[in-house]
């Protein structure tokens, strides 16, 4: 994974067919996005559940670039070595998933990922001032995690400003998470944002036998974010 600032377009599997996952991780990949998404979900953290190790170690061979797993679980800790196992690229946990997140982040990395962490939308920017050098993606949530499909939250725009300022030119990534379509992803993109998780606007209008929209959708939010940074 070489670090870049440039647009990245990372799915969500959230809004992919659950019987077709390794298909579908395929079919984004080949109409072009940069990134394929995992929202892994306890019904405990969060209120839904989704998937588990296994289910990464199950799509890994069908993804050849990121896999870019996202831990919407408490604890976290005890998970990491068998989501880094299971192929993780970039592993994500919240701010409030352990009672200490420092040494979460140091798993993370000590296992072989890279390491990410998730601010929700009432947590303040603030909250990782001292965590950004051992980390190398700050993923903001721009809905309450949980579930796919939900309206963007407009005021985690000026979080990804102040991130921005605070970031300076460290190699971390900007991650938005929720609600990203053409109409938002420009006010995250020009705020800073480099990597634009994507569910339903992604999927919306395709499938495995007629992967096409995809691709349409996916140009369609990358274009809209790369426009917006002039």
């Amino acid at each position: 994974m070489a670090f870049d600032r440039s647009i990245k377009i990372a799915p969500s599997i959230l809004a992919a067919d659950f019987a077709n996952f390794g298909a579908e991780c395929a079919a984004i990949e080949a109409q072009g996005c940069d990134w394929v998404h995992v929202d892994v979900m306890d019904g405990h953290f969060v209120p839904n559940i989704t998937f588990g190790p296994a289910t990464c170690k199950a799509i890994r061979p069908h993804i050849k670039g990121v896999m870019d797993v996202h831990l919407m679980i408490a604890p976290v800790d005890p998970y990491i070595e068998a989501f880094a196992e299971a192929g993780a690229d970039v592993i994500t946990a919240h701010v409030e998933a352990g009672a200490h997140i420092h040494r979460t982040l140091q798993a993370i990395r000590g296992a072989g990922a890279k390491a990410g962490i998730a601010l929700n939308p009432g947590t303040p920017a603030e909250s990782v001032s001292c965590l950004l050098d051992m980390v190398d993606l700050v993923c903001v949530m721009t809905v309450n995690p949980g579930f796919g499909g939900q309206k963007f939250i407009h005021s985690q725009v000026d979080k990804v400003r102040q991130l921005r300022a605070m970031i300076g030119d460290r190699p971390i990534h900007i991650e938005i998470d929720g609600g990203v379509d053409p109409v938002t992803a420009p006010l995250v993109a020009a705020a800073g944002a480099d990597v634009l998780v994507a569910g339903s606007a992604v999927f919306r209008g395709g499938s495995v036998s007629d992967p096409a929209p995809y691709g349409d959708n996916i140009r369609t939010i990358r274009a809209a974010a790369e426009a917006a940074r002039g």
